[in-house]
């Protein structure tokens, strides 16, 4: 499928409803379709993986068609450049958070970027690091505590950021660490518990929201019958 073939019908699928829903929701209309993901998703499966053709999609500027390009790109391809072009173009928490979901996760600078764009001062640069530990919480079954543990000072210090989409992105990252095991569930409301004790409305929000989960009886009882059958 080519590029013109794939706008062609993105467009064809512009929904003009959804794009005023997703305005709501802190998405920029301009250069917005309102395709679903689900839409987007089938859309990336018939296409196929394509490295060359994902640059294209994200050259275009559209919101669906640089999500688009998070779903078809090649993680063994994407080098350090690409990451960089790409997170600075990020504009939504909508295209950060699937392309960081879809794609940087998989490559082998994952880790690193998670570290390094969360201490950057770029409003969705900085959530694109707390989405990345948030995302590789979830989804890097084979990393050991280690790998989580060295987030942790990042999200006491970013902590007070008061901007929402960081926020929420830290607090995302501190739920998804937590739940990962009793260990790291254990180090996590530790983490909250200080967090809390910062005199700040954003570390406050964090931390209470964070200990609601990580601390109740749904997610105690998940990690100790996950520790008794391991």
């Amino acid at each position: 499928m080519e590029i013109d073939e794939i706008i062609t019908l993105l467009n064809s699928l512009s929904n003009p409803k959804s794009i005023e829903g997703m305005a709501r929701y802190g998405i920029n209309p301009e250069k917005t379709l309102g395709v679903s993901i689900p839409a987007l998703r089938k859309m990336a499966k018939d296409i196929g993986k394509s490295h060359a053709l994902a640059q294209q999609l994200w050259d275009t500027g559209f919101h669906e068609a640089r999500i688009l390009a998070g779903m078809i790109d090649e993680p063994d391809k994407v080098d350090d450049s690409q990451m960089e072009q790409w997170v600075r173009d990020f504009d939504s928490w909508g295209v950060c958070d699937q392309c960081c979901m879809n794609l940087f996760d998989m490559t082998g600078f994952a880790y690193l970027k998670a570290i390094e764009w969360s201490s950057r001062e770029e409003e969705f640069v900085k959530r694109a690091g707390f989405a990345l530990m948030a995302v590789l919480a979830s989804h890097d079954k084979k990393a050991g505590d280690e790998a989580f543990l060295k987030f942790f000072p990042a999200i006491e210090k970013e902590s007070v950021d008061e901007r929402n989409y960081v926020k929420k992105a830290v607090n995302w990252a501190l739920r998804q660490i937590g739940k990962r095991n009793i260990n790291l569930n254990r180090m996590a409301v530790e983490t909250a518990k200080y967090i809390r004790k910062i005199d700040s409305r954003a570390a406050r929000w964090i931390a209470a929201d964070a200990l609601k989960e990580l601390a109740g009886e749904a997610v105690q009882n998940r990690l100790a019958d996950k520790k008794t059958k391991s």
